[in-house]
């Protein structure tokens, strides 16, 4: 018999909606699973008093017939970089420890008005920099699938909470893949939206140019639906898109044919693991067969886009990232000896990985080295941009890996920043250019760990997006395992 925590948030809603389960069963197996995966460290904080009220007013509302649609009474967990009122955001950073939001942010806002019961805050690495979870001041997230391997980053608890059943889908961030590899590596859908599609407001920036929210489930379908919910205007971000949001299920079910699926030369060269390339391989024959025609693209910028991406993100980074010195809120260290002892002191807090790319985009921006690397950067992320805009001309969407590898081993990388930058070399190129992307499973390596396959469209381009996933994950059971940690 299928267990409660197995079940995807449309199944579970199903059941809802029978009055086979009420929310608070099934919020009540979802923190008891919470409990028993523990030790992956994929939550920072759980809010079991207040997701329990959420349950109970969500069975209420079904009682008396005012439902607020499918994801009313499913529990979900958030990344922490989300503000979240009432409770503790840390960013995964020490220099925020102990800070309680003092309202929700839009993305948040949204999901609750959707009835959605949030079961806690999710662990990240900090201020989202990071590949693997390694890097958050609360310790690593581990891979339900083993969790000797790292789950991914930045999003590391949101991908590691869906597959191990702890939450029945989340909400993550997306600066340079870090919804979609942390998606590939849990084996889990994950799909950064287009840039301006969901709202910023209320999510703590690492890099405001390139950040975006989005979901990650189990299935395509939650995905479209968690989506569905947070997507849209909102003047409180003025970087939002006043675009009409679309019905994202749709068209799910309309199948790949007539499809025209671009693979970039560039994304399927030698470097990565042959294991994951033959996997991938197989899902990108598998496109054929289901009726899409598959064309060849090249993107040429492709072998600048992670230099080009480590400077502007870390130029953003150094600026965002200035306001915590101790003033203005979270943590204060203050020795008493001047205000340039309080603001070192304070900001010594940060880690290692925080502290080097604040350092990195300190210099970039500063006097004399301006014009040599952030303005140069700029310049080709435009190219970066027209190069999809030319392959785009030529098909519907791209079909790539999300990562070269599958899930590394804890403490493989952390001590080498340029090959951990090189995990996110398949999904940099999105953010840069603010374009959709996807991660959906395609298949397990011998030894067990699920590898991604990425869809990339053209901008509000996601249900296009979700079509040509679903058309894969229909015929395909990768999607259907589940981790048993």
């Amino acid at each position: 018999m299928t267990q409660l925590h197995d079940l995807t948030a449309h199944e579970l809603a199903g059941r809802l909606a029978k009055g086979e389960v009420s929310s608070r069963e099934a919020t009540s197996a979802t923190l008891a699973r919470v409990e028993a995966t523990q030790a992956l460290g994929a939550y920072l904080h759980v809010d079991a008093s207040g997701a329990l009220a959420a349950a109970d007013a969500s069975d209420a509302r079904r009682r008396a017939g005012a439902a607020r649609g499918p994801l009313d009474g499913v529990p979900v967990g958030l990344k922490d970089i989300f503000l979240t009122d009432g409770l503790p955001t840390t960013c995964g950073s020490k220099i925020l420890e102990g800070f309680i939001a003092p309202y929700d942010g839009t993305a948040v806002k949204r999901l609750k008005n959707a009835g959605a019961v949030v079961v806690g805050k999710l662990n990240m690495d900090e201020f989202a920099m990071g590949s693997s979870n390694e890097h958050s001041a609360y310790g690593p997230a581990r891979n339900p699938w083993d969790p000797t391997k790292v789950p991914g980053g930045s999003s590391g608890g949101s991908a590691a909470a869906v597959a191990a059943g702890s939450a029945f889908a989340t909400l993550g961030t997306d600066t340079g893949g870090s919804i979609r590899q942390p998606a590939s590596f849990c084996g889990v859908v994950g799909l950064k939206p287009t840039y301006s599609r969901v709202s910023r407001y209320g999510v703590i920036a690492f890099a405001s140019s390139l950040d975006q929210v989005g979901p990650l489930a189990k299935d395509v379908t939650d995905c479209a639906t968690v989506l569905q919910a947070v997507a849209g205007w909102d003047p409180l971000d003025s970087t939002s898109a006043d675009v009409p949001v679309p019905d994202y299920g749709k068209d799910l079910e309309a199948g790949a044919r007539g499809l025209r699926l671009g693979l970039p030369r560039e994304y399927f060269v030698g470097g990565g693991d042959p294991e994951v390339r033959a996997i991938v391989d197989a899902a990108v024959k598998a496109y054929e067969k289901l009726g899409a025609k598959l064309v060849e693209v090249s993107l040429p910028t492709t072998d600048y886009a992670i230099a080009c991406y480590y400077l502007i993100a870390t130029a953003e980074a150094s600026s965002n990232l200035a306001r915590f010195d101790g003033v203005r809120y979270g943590q204060r260290r203050d020795p008493g000896a001047g205000l340039r002892e309080m603001y070192e002191a304070t900001r010594a807090l940060f880690g290692r990985e925080v502290k080097r790319r604040i350092m990195l985009g300190t210099y970039a921006l500063s006097a004399g080295y301006y014009d040599a690397y952030y303005a140069k950067a700029q310049k080709v992320r435009t190219l970066v941009r027209r190069d999809f805009d030319r392959a785009f001309g030529a098909c519907d969407a791209l079909l790539t890996p999300t990562s070269p590898t599958a899930a590394f081993e804890l403490g493989k990388k952390v001590g080498d920043p340029l090959e951990m930058y090189l995990a996110d070399v398949f999904t940099v190129s999105a953010n840069m250019a603010g374009l959709p992307g996807l991660s959906l499973p395609c298949g397990f390596t011998h030894a067990g760990l699920p590898v991604g396959l990425q869809l990339l469209g053209p901008h509000f381009s996601e249900p296009l997006l979700l079509r040509a996933a679903r058309a894969y994950e229909r015929e395909h059971e990768w999607a259907a395992r589940r981790a048993r940690p």
